[in-house]
């Protein structure tokens, strides 16, 4: 399990492999829940989360974030927070869930504070988090789900490389309209090849 109890000793886990221009993913601590839960639980952005701004209480993200970071080694899910390298602060927290060994896939989320998005930190979290997928745990596939109406997250995906499959039409409605989830993948072949 993630070393839940201070900040300092993630500093350097993963040199390299888990590094991009801009980020640096390094296991959950338990000092990052209260800013995870927090832009969780943002009215504003929830919608891009979840599709449906529900009330939770303050705190009930924090047992999702931790169970998304076990990295216990019995299973492909992984989870980690995203550190900007030129302040060190936290700025996101990527995981790749449902991964199966048989046919080597993998979903992927991530979730950005607003005060760190627009700024590139996305593309290269997902840059380096796909490397993690591809190099060292040898999967294939990485999936993804996003909302219809998130173009801004969407334009990030492709320049990731994920290509559109599909669509779940009118799955979630949000704010008096129905919204379509768009399915979206990207190859081990594909991501090398763009590389």
């Amino acid at each position: 399990m993630a070393d839940l109890t201070s900040a300092d000793g993630a500093r350097s886990y993963g040199a390299g492999l888990l590094v991009g221009d801009l980020v640096q993913l390094r296991p959950l601590v338990e000092d990052d829940l209260g800013l995870l839960d927090a832009w969780w639980h943002d009215v504003a952005h929830a919608p891009l989360q979840r599709g449906v701004v529900v009330p939770r209480s303050p705190g009930s993200a924090s047992a999702q974030f931790r169970s998304w970071s076990t990295n216990d080694g019995k299973t492909a899910d992984v989870g980690f927070s995203v550190v900007e390298r030129s302040t060190g602060d936290l700025a996101g927290h990527v995981t790749l869930w449902g991964a199966s060994w048989w046919d080597r896939s993998a979903k992927l989320a991530i979730i950005l504070g607003p005060d760190h998005q627009g700024r590139g930190l996305g593309p290269d979290a997902l840059e380096v988090l796909l490397r993690y997928a591809f190099d060292e745990l040898g999967l294939h596939r990485v999936s993804l789900e996003v909302w219809a109406f998130s173009d801004r997250a969407i334009a990030a995906y492709r320049r990731a490389g994920f290509i559109e499959e599909g669509r779940l039409r009118e799955v979630a409605f949000h704010a008096g309209t129905w919204h379509d989830h768009v399915l979206m993948a990207v190859l081990e072949h594909e991501w090398r090849g763009r590389r």
